[in-house]
């Protein structure tokens, strides 16, 4: 088993409930109906590819090649995919709007999600060849 993609995904999943009851129970009463449906991307995201994580620590055990590599795409591309929503839409609604480059950090945080999969499927594809 790989303990740091264990301790990610149990962290990640864990906000990931922390972080949607917030978005239930407070943010709604100050979000648009946009604003929240973005958040809410957000948090779904970010509870998938937890589970993505823990499937890497248990995958490990099967001496999966390039763990390391594909949980630190997940782990990053949560951080900047999620993390980059839940800001913009803060500063949506309390109208901040003004740091226009931290849109790029959505797409990015998908393209290294987009990597780990990929990634992920080179290897189960390269091991079961073996």
């Amino acid at each position: 088993m790989y303990k740091p993609a264990l301790i990610l995904g149990s962290l990640f999943a864990m906000l990931s409930v922390i972080i949607g009851a917030f978005g239930a129970h407070y943010l709604k009463t100050i979000f648009t109906v946009e604003t929240l449906a973005s958040f809410e991307t957000g948090v779904k995201y970010q509870f998938y590819h937890a589970f993505a994580l823990l499937f890497m620590g248990i995958y490990a055990k099967t001496k999966g090649r390039n763990v390391k590599i594909i949980t630190m795409l997940f782990a990053f591309g949560i951080l900047l995919f999620s993390g980059s929503i839940y800001l913009l839409c803060i500063m949506k609604s309390t109208m901040h709007i003004g740091l226009g480059g931290l849109g790029i950090l959505t797409p990015i945080g998908g393209l290294l999600m987009i990597a780990a999969w990929l990634m992920l499927l080179i290897s189960v594809v390269r091991h079961q060849a073996e």
